[in-house]
């Protein structure tokens, strides 16, 4: 808006000002708008009308125009929670403006189980199929709360399960020659607590922004058991937490606020596997499962030491009901599932999680670690054959799952501390500090990775095309025309911007 005073007089009388009000169209290529005199207040008064510059409305296309709405289909929640409060403030947004804010058929709609398995590949389900095509682009990177995946959780796990694993090792007997300090304890404890409420505020800023996203990632076949991680990483806190700080035992309520989710998502997740629907346990069947086992003796385990009696009794029977059957589905691979990738994959090292974790908390729950528990740990040893397996180290590009090392070998050196405890020689402690020292260096490994990977390379997280697939299988012909329109839309921006 360009203002300008004008002086008018006639002949020797008073000069009045005049202000002169040009509007300007908002873009250089809209349309003119004719200039508008204002006139003061002493001559528009005499003549009875006054003329005022109006802006020049926007319309309601172009303001779509100019939003990238590629990304709308995710925000389908927070789009309506938007509009709701822009109602409540007696300010209601324009129909033709709301309906830019997305939540078309493919935001509203969730894929079915099989489009996931159909669509996606790998051992995580993570990698799009050459015949798909994604509703997001691939050619650019998506924003970073779309590319921050639940299974980021995986972090909290194995820097939380140090904390309890070197508190041990403080306090135990077994491994007093290793003289390790509890402030060893305090700081890794103290970093998990970081790392657990930055990775819990960034995803909540995700379910509040994406919603939809978050639904995509719940109805995923794998991902939806990583939903059972951030309670998990609670309890992980709970019991790695330095005495001084919990004066001998932490407070009862704590634990009732972490297991109500993990029994909510339980009651859920064991109804689909018992169901007989699209996600019974035959096809959804995957190691992921094994996170929504050891919810159950991680609790089991947490309440124990707390001082409890029936709860950690109730969760343990709910686990190893549940954990018999997974074990022997993920064993025997029944027809109705597909097969496993034949590539290894570090997620399979969770197989080691759950008769790990049973050791160690039926021993707390029945006072000593006896024939059972060491049945358990038995077990646990065996799928530790992966380890030594050189060919499992090679031809993978570093990921967020490469976590899933860390807390399963870490449960492991927590159960060996325990048997040493009871069986004492050297062999025993030989086995405690190699495992100890084996958990650590991972755990070292991978912080060191990730850190380089997030601020140097910058590729800590790719665009997660997982939770990005069509409702529909679309014509193959479709990635090659979405390709053009994407390189026709960029030869519009290019002229356009030559022209300005």
């Amino acid at each position: 808006m360009l203002q300008e005073e004008v002086l008018v007089g006639r002949g020797d009388q008073a000069v009045l000002p005049l202000s002169v009000s040009i509007s300007l169209p908002s873009s250089p290529f809209g349309p003119a708008s004719p200039a508008a005199i204002e006139l003061p207040e002493q001559e528009s008064s005499k003549q009875g009308k006054s003329f005022r510059s109006q802006p020049v409305p926007a319309r309601a296309a172009d303001q779509c125009s100019h939003r990238d709405k590629r990304f709308d289909p995710f925000k389908t929640w927070s789009g309506r929670l938007e509009r709701q409060l822009s109602n409540l403030r007696g300010k209601p947004q324009d129909p033709d403006h709301a309906d830019c804010d997305g939540g078309g058929e493919d935001g509203e709609a969730v894929p079915a189980v099989d489009r996931y398995f159909d669509a996606l590949e790998g051992p995580e389900l993570e990698t799009l199929r050459v015949s798909e095509v994604s509703i997001l682009p691939e050619d650019e990177k998506w924003p970073f709360l779309l590319r921050f995946p639940i299974s980021s959780f995986g972090i909290c796990l194995g820097v939380g399960s140090q904390a309890i694993l070197w508190k041990m090792l403080a306090d135990s007997s077994s491994a007093g020659f290793l003289h390790v300090s509890p402030v060893v304890n305090l700081a890794l404890w103290s970093a998990s607590l970081a790392m657990t409420a930055i990775v819990s505020c960034i995803y909540l800023s995700k379910v509040v922004l994406y919603f939809e996203a978050v639904r995509r990632e719940y109805h995923h076949p794998v991902r939806v058991n990583f939903f059972f991680a951030p309670w998990i990483a609670g309890l992980f806190l709970v019991l790695g937490a330095p005495d001084s700080l919990t004066a001998g035992r932490p407070p009862v309520a704590v634990w009732y606020v972490l297991m109500a989710p993990i029994l909510c998502l339980e009651l859920k997740l064991y109804g689909q596997w018992m169901s007989g629907g699209q996600r019974r346990l035959s096809k959804v069947a995957n190691p992921s499962n094994h996170l929504t086992i050891v919810g159950n003796f991680v609790g089991a385990l947490a309440s124990a030491s707390m001082g409890m009696e029936e709860p950690p009794v109730f969760f343990f029977a709910v686990g190893l009901a549940h954990y018999l059957v997974l074990f022997v589905t993920l064993y025997q691979r029944l027809p109705t599932n597909q097969t496993l990738p034949k590539e290894l994959h570090p997620v399979f090292f969770l197989f080691v999680a759950p008769p790990s974790v049973v050791s160690v908390a039926w021993a707390r729950i029945n006072g000593e670690f006896d024939c059972a528990s060491r049945i358990a740990y038995f077990m646990a040893m065996f799928p530790l054959r992966l380890a030594v397996r050189i060919n499992f180290f090679r031809g993978f590009r570093f990921s967020l799952a490469w976590w899933a090392y860390t807390f399963p070998t870490t449960a492991f050196s927590i159960a060996t501390i325990k048997y040493s405890m009871v069986v004492m020689n050297s062999f025993t402690r030989t086995l405690v500090v190699f495992f100890s020292g084996i958990s650590a260096f991972t755990v070292c490994v991978l912080s060191i990775s990730t850190i380089f990977h997030a601020f140097v390379l910058r590729d800590l997280f790719p665009n997660d095309v997982a939770i990005a697939i069509a409702n529909k299988q679309r014509p193959k012909l479709s990635k090659f025309i979405a390709h053009l329109r994407s390189i026709g839309s960029d030869t519009k921006e290019m002229e356009q911007a030559l022209e300005v």
